[in-house]
């Protein structure tokens, strides 16, 4: 978990008033809902099967347990309907300046382009990262997703780089 967020943060959106918190334990069921309502996720097997609650339960707990990270959940009429997973990043290069890597964002399909997701990522650039001491915020999107692209671009996101995985 990290330490020194500026959390919990109401905002206002055109679905009502939201809060970004930090993810519990009991969010699991909510998290795994989100991850199966993205069909690329779900293409890759998050479809919200019972047999699969236990790995994600437990991915819950051990990134909430670790220091350089942290998992956060939206709630707006007391529903979780936004997520996103933060990561600081000690580095070398850059004169040494820590990086925050944005992982998992998500938002409920019906409530898309309602201002959470800006909201979200707002925040993140505007009190997470200064309150974490980082100098860069940085995120990868799959290739598919031509429309979360752009909703970077919107926001001041540079498509810098290129990202490569390897599957093991």
């Amino acid at each position: 978990m990290l330490a020194g967020l500026p959390l919990p943060h109401s905002f206002d959106s055109r679905a009502g008033l939201a809060l970004l918190r930090r993810a519990a334990p009991t969010d699991a069921d909510a998290l795994i809902a989100l991850l199966a309502d993205d069909p690329i996720s779900a293409a890759r097997g998050d479809v919200a099967s019972e047999a699969d609650r236990p790995a994600y339960a437990a991915a819950l707990v051990e990134i909430l347990s670790e220091p350089s990270n942290d998992l956060l959940v939206v709630e707006l009429d007391d529903m979780v309907v936004g997520t996103l997973q933060l990561t600081s990043i000690p580095g070398m290069a850059r004169r040494g300046s820590r990086r925050l890597l944005v992982e998992a964002v998500r938002v409920r399909s019906d409530l898309r382009s309602s201002g959470i997701g800006s909201a979200m990522m707002r925040w993140v650039t505007e009190a997470a990262a200064p309150a974490l001491g980082s100098a860069m915020v940085q995120l990868t999107s799959d290739s598919a997703r031509t429309d979360a692209h752009r909703f970077y671009e919107r926001l001041g996101y540079t498509g810098s780089h290129v990202g490569f995985k390897y599957k093991v």
